[in-house]
């Protein structure tokens, strides 16, 4: 008599989008709240990186609020250089994101094993950011931690901007003061708490642009309060071989977005703002409307090796990812190897518990089950949840899981919108992660828009 296989249950694609709809993957990373794996959806076949967040660990760590802001914002953002939200859901235990996924690895990945990248590599790159921090700034969102961690490239080598958790809604009409971000990115009109808007994130891009090119940040301390003080007061110095790494037209263009005077800095200025940046001769080898296209070559192309393995049991993802000098994962292993080894509950599809009443939840649970709402990118429409300026932003025509263009299209508001109301981010604790500062303090709340 034969052995009777085990019989699953079918997987209703036409419902809410779950857990269920996706066969996991490897683990590739972990972060404060949660991890990412990598992930493919049963029906279409596409990868995706799956980042979910325990819900009890967000409501220990007060981040209920920034998981909600994120979840939003990302439905706003669609962009060919952003990392962009495909589906959002949740389970009775975790909260879902599933994004489009970069198996080329990020920046700090490549800069620690290169020491820096050539010039033209990082010009490639600063372009690429500085069109997704437009289209950000022009939609009133400013990222706030931009830096090499949080740029990923994908499999052809273009690179794309991620990690929303603490960006924000701004009006330029009313100043930010909390204090937020990467403390060696931050601007200098942060740490100073004069008040800021979307300009610090030019500085964090040309941070970024001299970290890549020279191997160093340009200003450096050994505390917190050194570090502050340099980024606040040390003039802007060069390594004695910056010349041999850089032409002058680069070092120009670090030093207009390193300007301290956000009104002078560069891509700051009212009424010119990017456009001002793209006719800086340092990009002036860039074709902008081929490079936002996607048909310019990239400098690096990662060397992607998968071999797909289906199995009666899982379907296993082999891959050797780098650059071309090196041959080393783009993945940290460990993360898989802890993911078997050491959790107690492993990641694994649940039905949610049936007759639930939110009203015994606690208040943070009951916000994340209200707010934190199912996003299906192939059957939903994006909309803003921007208190003042409450519409459907796009509605997707064509898709890609791999960072590829996405066609959109502005629509008529909707009267169903949302808006985001009494959400506070509450202060965290500062914390440190591999030399990295980070601080939340700023409220989220509808009054900060106005």
């Amino acid at each position: 008599m034969g052995a009777v296989c085990c019989r699953t249950t079918p997987v209703d694609f036409d419902g809410d989008v779950n857990l269920f709809h996706f066969v996991l993957l490897r683990c590739v990373g972990k972060g404060a709240f949660g991890k990412v794996r990598m992930v493919q959806h049963k029906q279409t076949r596409e990868l995706y990186a799956l980042k979910y967040i325990n819900k009890g660990k967000c409501v220990k760590m007060k981040a209920v609020a920034n998981i909600i802001q994120e979840r939003r914002l990302l439905e706003e953002i669609d962009h060919p250089f952003v990392v962009n939200l495909r589906y959002a859901f949740q389970d009775d235990e975790n909260c879902f994101f599933v994004l489009d996924l970069m198996l080329g690895g990020d920046l700090r990945f490549h800069l620690e094993r290169l020491g820096s990248l050539p010039e033209e590599a990082v010009r490639f790159y600063v372009a690429q950011i500085s069109s997704a921090l437009a289209f950000l700034h022009e939609n009133r969102i400013m990222h706030r931690d931009l830096k090499p961690d949080n740029i990923l490239l994908d499999e052809h080598g273009h690179a794309h901007l991620t990690d929303f958790n603490i960006a924000v809604h701004y009006s330029e009409r009313r100043l930010l003061t909390g204090v937020a971000g990467s403390m060696a990115y931050m601007a200098p009109e942060i740490l100073t708490k004069r008040g800021y808007t979307y300009t610090i994130d030019w500085w964090s891009l040309g941070v970024c642009a001299y970290e890549l090119l020279f191997g160093r940040r340009p200003f450096r301390g050994k505390t917190n309060s050194d570090l502050t003080h340099s980024i606040s007061k040390d003039t802007l110095r060069f390594p004695e071989d910056a010349d041999q790494k850089c032409g002058r037209a680069g070092m120009q263009l670090l030093r207009g977005l390193l300007e301290r005077d956000s009104l002078k800095r560069l891509a700051c200025k009212t009424g010119e703002q990017f456009e001002e940046l793209q006719r800086h001769p340092w990009f002036q080898p860039i074709d902008w409307q081929a490079l936002e296209n996607k048909e310019l070559q990239p400098p690096f192309t990662p060397d992607v090796r998968t071999c797909v393995c289906l199995t009666s049991v899982k379907l296993v993802v082999l891959a050797n990812i780098s650059f071309s000098q090196s041959k080393k994962a783009n993945f940290d292993a460990s993360h898989e190897l802890e993911e078997l080894l050491l959790e107690d509950n492993p990641l694994k599809a649940k039905v949610r518990k049936a007759n639930r009443d939110v009203n015994t939840l606690s208040a943070e649970m009951r916000q994340m089950e209200e707010q934190f709402t199912s996003y299906d990118f192939k059957n939903m429409q994006r909309r803003s949840y921007y208190p003042q300026n409450q519409q459907i932003v796009s509605s997707i025509t064509a898709t890609s899981s791999m960072g590829g263009l996405v066609a959109s299209r502005p629509v008529t508001p909707a009267a169903s919108d949302q808006r985001l109301e009494g959400v506070v981010a509450p202060a965290h604790d500062l914390y440190e992660n591999d030399g990295h500062i980070r601080m939340e303090s700023t409220r989220l709340s509808e009054k900060s828009y106005s």
